[in-house]
């Protein structure tokens, strides 16, 4: 049994990632904005207000945490790099620090011929703030100093939606994982199998994993 605290609690990923975790017998803090808004979290589990961009919450939460795990969302696309920051600039201080599990973005995958997805000509104008910011959190967690543990995990670039959770999934580390037909697709529900898999038995300690059927 490990106790995971999850920022970003209360999303489409955080929320499937805190049940995962608490179904398997995990302790679980579900840390959110707005605790009055997740009545539909497990009964079990400890919601409390927090925030992974803040040094001072990730300071309160992470000395009885195994992990950190960050599945946070949002407009302003400097909220992924502002919480690596938050949490690296934390933990590297700490003696026993916790791993962070940081859920991604898909564009920041590799084409075949090497280059990212963000960068390709037809890569939507409207998602390549977002994808910007999240490639600006993994060369933070890439260029951190020795002593902090962390896991960068990427979904599918494109077909990754809610949907059943088999239990079920193939990974890969710089590439999309893809089918006979070339496609990447995922559930968030089997998402969050595979980031509670990887705190349970890691695999991809301080590199970045992706998974897909």
């Amino acid at each position: 049994m490990s106790d995971i605290v999850v920022f970003g609690a209360g999303g489409t990923a955080g929320s499937r990632i805190v049940a995962e975790a608490y179904n398997r017998g995990h302790r679980v803090v579900a840390a959110v904005r707005r605790p009055e808004a997740t009545s539909y979290l497990p009964a079990g589990v400890r919601v409390v207000t927090g925030d992974a961009t803040s040094e001072r919450s990730v300071r309160e939460l992470a000395p009885e945490a195994d992990a950190l795990v960050v599945a946070i969302g949002g407009g302003d696309h400097t909220l992924w790099p502002d919480a690596a920051r938050a949490l690296l600039d934390v933990l590297q201080s700490m003696p026993a620090a916790p791993r962070v599990i940081h859920v991604g973005g898909g564009a920041t995958l590799l084409t075949p011929a090497g280059g990212r997805l963000l960068d390709e000509p037809d890569f939507p104008p409207e998602y390549r703030d977002a994808a910007l910011g999240q490639a600006a959190a993994l060369d933070l967690y890439r260029s951190s100093a020795d002593g902090v543990s962390w896991t960068y995990v990427s979904p599918p670039p494109l077909e990754f939606h809610p949907g059943e959770r088999t239990g079920k999934y193939r990974t890969g580390t710089e590439h999309p994982v893809t089918d006979t037909d070339g496609r990447s697709v995922l559930s968030y529900e089997d998402l969050a199998v595979a980031v509670i898999d990887e705190i349970e038995k890691p695999r991809f300690r301080n590199m970045r994993f992706t998974a897909a059927y």
